[in-house]
């Protein structure tokens, strides 16, 4: 028998994946983790869906196929970024709960962050401008205006963004990562 704990603390590699609505704040967190870690000397590396949907994933559309596709090829890189020992945090909407099921189970270890704001809250903030274009009928197969976003049913951590700061859920999912042994304990939790 092995002590996982003990084995976290020697491979600190983990995928930490956040997933949620266009708007909800997947990004911004990660990047409040992403500088927090690095801060701390971690290797740590970010796969955000819009920059690898440009990049390794060119040419795939938005069906519901295309889509598992995509969620299937950053759950591929994050895998082996993982059990290189790097702190890899992926940042996509991943709108279908058996897909991201099947990433959880390919990578060793992993945490899911469910980060939570209400399709008004989200359509309020439209940094891109994208649900005022779904509405029109612009896009086609947008999540949460005409295709459906599965909400996690018991992700590791939720960030409630249109109640909590910034600060607030990024100190939600580096105290998960402490509790669970991925990195030591912060001197100054902020």
């Amino acid at each position: 028998m092995y002590d996982e704990s003990r084995i976290r603390q020697q491979e600190c590699g983990v995928t930490i994946w956040f997933t949620g609505l266009s708007g909800a704040g997947k990004t911004t967190i990660c990047e409040f983790v992403e500088k927090e870690l690095r801060i701390q000397g971690y290797k740590v590396e970010v796969l955000d869906g819009d920059v690898v949907r440009q990049n390794l994933c060119k040419g795939l559309g938005f069906s519901k196929e295309d889509r598992v596709e995509n969620i299937r090829r950053i759950g591929f890189v994050a895998q082996l970024l993982t059990r290189n020992n790097v702190i890899v945090l992926v940042s996509a909407i991943s709108p279908y709960r058996e897909i991201r099921e099947e990433v959880r189970q390919s990578i060793r270890f992993f945490i899911e962050v469910y980060v939570n704001a209400s399709l008004e809250v989200c359509e309020q903030r439209d940094v891109k401008g994208l649900y005022k274009k779904a509405r029109s009928g612009k896009i086609k197969h947008f999540t949460g205006i005409d295709d459906p976003y599965e909400i996690p049913l018991c992700p590791e951590v939720e960030c409630k963004t249109n109640q909590e700061s910034v600060a607030q859920s990024g100190n939600k999912v580096l105290e998960k990562l402490e509790k669970l042994g991925y990195i030591v304990a912060r001197m100054n939790n902020l």
